[in-house]
Parts: C-alpha cells; sequence; structure tokens
C-alpha cells in the first residue's frame, strides 16, 4: 500500500479562511516533503477550469516529484463522470473516486446500477478504477450491492469507517463490508467529546491513533480482502477551526498531516 495526502488534509489552507490560500502546486510540494507517495485532487473544483497547457503542468510537477497522482469528486451522472475520465487521462491519474449524491441529484440504488453501467466501461477501457466513497447518506449495504451488480473490476469502494457513524453503523461493520471491493483508504481518525455541561457530543477528528479508529484493522481485513490489489491510503482531516484563529489552526493542520503519514512509514 502506498500512502499520501488529500486536498481534504489542506482544507483550512485552501479555504476562504486562508490570507492566501495553498496552491496545488504547493499542495504537491508539501506533500513529497512530508513523505507521501500520492496525491489525492479531491473535491478541489478548480481542476475542472484547467485547460490541457495547465493540466500538462500538474502531471509534470507531481513526476518530478515522484506523486502519483489521483481524482476526488462526486456523482455517477455519466457527462460528469466523462469530464472526470478524460482529466484521469491527461494527469495520469489510473483512480478516480466519487460519491453516489450529489446537491441536486441523489439516484436511487436502481438508478445508480443503470448509470454506473453506462459509464464504467470507458473507465475500464481507460484503465481507470472509479471508487465509490462510504459516507452518511448512502447505507454501506446498498452501496457495496451497487458495487456487486455493476460487477466490473474498475468499479469500487473507497473506504472511510468514520463517516458512516452519523448513520449509527459501526466502522468495524463497514470495513467488514467494503474491504472486499475496496480500491482506496481515507486514513482519518475520530472521537466523540463530551459537550460543555454533558449535553451531548462532539463528533470531530483527532489525531491519528488516539482515537476509535482501528487503523491497523483496517489495514489488515483489506489486505485479506483484497490480496496483492494495490490499495492506496490517503490522509485526510476533520479538524475543527481553532478558537486561536487561522495562524493556529494552519499549524496543527500541518502537525496531523505529518503524524499521520509518519504513522503510516512505521505501520510499513
Amino acid at each position: 500500500m502506498a500512502h499520501g495526502i488529500s486536498t481534504y488534509a489542506y482544507f483550512w489552507r485552501i479555504s476562504a479562511r486562508a490570507p492566501r490560500p495553498m496552491t496545488l502546486t504547493e499542495m504537491l510540494t508539501d506533500t513529497a516533503s512530508l513523505g507521501g507517495r500520492v496525491f489525492q485532487i479531491c473535491d478541489y473544483a478548480p481542476i475542472e477550469t484547467y485547460d490541457s497547457a495547465r493540466l500538462a503542468d500538474v502531471r509534470a510537477t507531481a513526476r518530478d516529484l515522484g506523486l502519483e497522482l489521483e481524482l476526488g469528486t462526486r456523482g455517477v451522472r455519466p457527462g460528469h463522470l466523462a469530464t472526470y475520465l478524460r482529466l484521469a487521462g491527461e494527469l495520469g491519474v489510473t483512480l478516480v473516486r466519487s460519491m453516489l449524491n450529489t446537491a441536486g441529484h441523489r439516484p436511487t440504488p436502481d438508478e445508480a446500477v443503470a448509470l454506473l453501467k453506462e459509464t464504467v466501461p470507458a473507465y475500464a477501457q481507460a484503465g481507470v478504477t472509479l471508487g465509490l466513497e462510504t459516507y452518511e447518506q448512502v447505507a454501506t449495504d446498498d452501496l457495496v450491492s451497487v458495487v456487486r451488480r455493476v460487477g466490473d473490476d474498475h468499479l469500487g469502494i473507497v473506504l472511510d469507517p468514520g463517516n458512516s457513524v452519523a448513520r449509527l453503523e459501526r466502522p468495524v461493520d463497514v470495513v467488514a463490508a467494503a474491504a472486499p471491493y475496496t480500491v482506496n483508504i481515507h486514513v482519518k481518525d475520530f472521537a466523540f467529546t463530551r459537550r460543555d455541561g454533558w449535553v451531548g457530543f462532539t463528533y470531530a477528528g483527532c489525531p491519528l491513533g488516539e482515537g476509535l479508529l482501528d487503523h491497523a484493522g483496517l489495514v489488515a481485513a483489506v489486505r485479506e480482502a483484497r490480496g496483492d490489489r494495490r490499495v492506496n491510503q490517503i490522509v485526510e482531516h476533520w479538524l475543527p477551526w481553532q478558537d486561536e484563529g487561522y495562524d493556529a489552526t494552519a499549524r496543527l493542520e500541518h502537525q496531523w498531516t505529518q503524524h499521520s503519514i509518519n504513522t503510516l512509514l512505521r505501520s510499513e
């Protein structure tokens, strides 16, 4: 398993709250300097506006830094996925992450199967795998069913068990169900903390190894289920905004990312 970093690990540093948001080139350079081997350009809308020359520059920068690129978007409409297949070809990407729902389209499992059967053959022909992420808007059993019914090795699951807790699905159950179809792993830890006055809980991210994620068990389950198939691990965070402001938040975001990469390196 190769390990890397997602744009989601730079969530605050590329947000409107940043005095000067990091550029894609800066994120690539930072990923390489931290020891990452993969960079997942995930839900990063500007990439859709890049022309061929700019995409070639991104691909060359990643190559020079020794990074493999992946892409991430949302939705299963054929036209949109065709756009990302084109982007994947220009960037040299072999994995695209997506999600079943978008703000304007929430397909039923039957509709999702029909749309993906229309789209996935083109991905397969291009040698690109499409991975659908586990998350709270879609039951994991439904997501697995969609992948099984499409029945193509170039369609699988991006496993992120923390997302599905909001659906009251246990992470261990999500891992068990999704592991046989997993093509990518999003690595982020998570924990519940009591609210002031003991009135409820906050569910948020925490440094890898300090929360509820059984990372070793997740990796073992995927390795057992997937055999020799290469499944990259991509670092993300759910880092809350810090009361001290942007500088403190950005500094902690960087520290969490470095900690996650170091943890993955030690686990190899």
